[in-house]
């Protein structure tokens, strides 16, 4: 029997893995979205919010296991894509709708 890969990044890996939560509504429901693991940083994140990757990104958490924490990010990732937003012209409407629900 096969097992699946582990999403634990090698210990040797110190890097900073972000993930979002994504509701896909009524009886999809929510799930942590797959990605590459390549493309688990705060950059990738934020350009896949940018470019509607995301249904409606809900939570976006962050985790370093080498270093040993995890917090969640939500908010903060919101208020940098509000400061972000005139380098990006045009967004996503749910990067908007992220934006609006994830405020100080």
């Amino acid at each position: 029997m096969s097992r699946a890969p582990s999403i634990i990044p090698p210990e040797t890996s110190d890097q900073d893995v972000y993930l979002v939560l994504d509701d896909f509504g009524g009886r999809l429901g929510r799930a942590w979205r797959e990605t590459d693991e390549n493309a688990t940083d705060r950059e990738a994140v934020i350009r896949d919010l940018v470019e509607g990757e995301f249904n409606n990104p809900i939570r976006i958490i962050t985790f370093n296991t080498s270093e040993g924490w995890s917090r969640d990010v939500t908010v903060d990732i919101a208020d940098e894509l509000r400061r972000r937003l005139v380098e990006y012209g045009e967004i996503a409407q749910s990067a908007m709708q992220f934006m609006q629900a994830n405020q100080r």
